[in-house]
């Protein structure tokens, strides 16, 4: 039978309530994968942060969750550009061989598939 997306539900919005609180609590390990074309990157670090927080949060309540789970999604696509340039500037420092490389290479096509569980548990 599986897990239900309500128990999945909890768990993204562990996650989401985790990563967001990092946030704050190491802004300039986030602010630091930003491209540099993105501006303001420690506002920037704060304002995902507190979507991280409140989405994780929204999606335990039926009334926001759809609203909630849309609004996450759109943060992944939106922080997408961060974890890219993480990626690229770890490859051109380190090459393709290094441990951390080789997770942040294999964290890209992990976005995709957290985009997913989010539409999957709140929004189907």
């Amino acid at each position: 039978m599986g897990i239900s997306p309500e128990v999945h539900r909890y768990i993204l919005a562990a996650l989401f309530l985790l990563t967001g609180i990092l946030h704050f609590v190491k802004p300039k390990v986030f602010a630091s994968i930003m491209p540099d074309y993105i501006p303001y990157h420690l506002s920037m670090v704060y304002i995902s942060g507190a979507a991280e927080i409140l989405g994780g949060l929204a999606i335990l309540f039926e009334k926001t969750q759809l609203w909630a789970g849309w609004g996450l999604i759109l943060l992944l696509i939106a922080v997408f550009p961060a974890n890219i340039n993480m990626t690229v500037e770890s490859v051109q420092k380190s090459g393709y061989t290094s441990l951390y490389s080789m997770v942040t290479v294999a964290r890209l096509p992990l976005q995709f598939l957290l985009i997913y569980w989010v539409y999957w548990a709140c929004l189907r």
